[in-house]
């Protein structure tokens, strides 16, 4: 099964990238959004948390298809993102990555419009204020898709993955993706509207997540393919996108995927 890892070249080719890309209806090319996206269903999938009967509840989903593509396979989902005025400050709204009802989730037809009406509930949450008091123990699954780098800071983005293992059941399983500073280990956005997490900050929030018990297992191998080489800069205009710079930083995706304790656990 897939561990936590940073986005790979590699994985562009491999059968069940190929396979997500067809459900999805997305023509394969290198882009690190779509390899988030294959990476969350695939983590899922591998666990066996995209079939009929699990319910997942899904972070700043914007209008990604993952939500529609959950429904699909017959999961209950709670699809979340910021409120919409918010939003609209942050430019979230004008860049077209924000929804702001049900139909928006669900562009891409990857679901029956009546299984997904049945299926999917939205809901506008900020993520640095979870309420557990809704939400505490009742999902099989949850997922974010590069959005908890976008809380404000560092430690708002480990604390926002440390709060939402409460929403999971005993033995469930998180799949978040996030912004890893390939250049510095040291150096980086600590704070403002997008930060990196650095290697040691991957490793202080595992840390804290096997000190609860959680399981999580990561390879910070950053493999050095002939286009994933390729940084794209400010505006991003290129059509590959494995890696891009923020600042004076090369950054790319990383997948984490949690597995809450069990209930006997220590």
């Amino acid at each position: 099964m897939l561990v936590s890892q940073l986005c790979k070249e590699k994985h562009f080719n491999e059968e069940w990238f190929l396979n997500c890309c067809e459900e999805l209806q997305i023509a394969v090319h290198y882009h690190r959004k779509l390899w988030e996206w294959c990476f969350i269903t695939q983590a899922l999938t591998e666990r066996g948390m995209l079939k009929e009967g699990k319910k997942g509840l899904g972070f700043g989903v914007g209008k990604e298809p993952l939500v529609s593509l959950f429904a699909s396979r017959g999961c209950e989902v709670v699809a979340t993102d910021i409120d919409f005025q918010i939003a609209k400050l942050l430019g979230w709204v004008d860049s077209n990555q924000h929804s702001n009802n049900l139909e928006d989730l669900n562009e891409r037809k990857l679901c029956e419009p009546e299984q997904f009406s049945k299926l999917v509930t939205f809901e506008f949450m900020d993520m640095n204020e979870i309420d557990q008091k809704q939400h505490s123990n009742k999902y099989d699954f949850t997922w974010s898709s590069c959005s908890f780098e976008h809380l404000g800071t560092i430690e708002r983005s480990k604390r926002f993955i440390m709060n939402q293992m409460h929403c999971l059941k005993p033995g469930g399983v998180a799949v978040h993706t996030t912004e890893f500073n390939l250049s510095s280990n040291e150096h980086t956005i600590e704070s403002g509207a997008t930060v990196i997490l650095r290697k040691k900050d991957i490793e202080s929030l595992v840390n804290d997540l096997r000190e609860d018990g959680h399981s999580i297992e990561v390879d910070y191998t950053a493999s050095t393919g002939n286009i994933e080489s390729f940084v794209d800069v400010p505006p991003y205009t290129s059509e590959i996108h494995l890696r891009l710079l923020l600042e004076q930083y090369v950054s790319t995706s990383i997948g984490l995927i949690i597995q809450k304790k069990n209930s006997d656990s220590v």
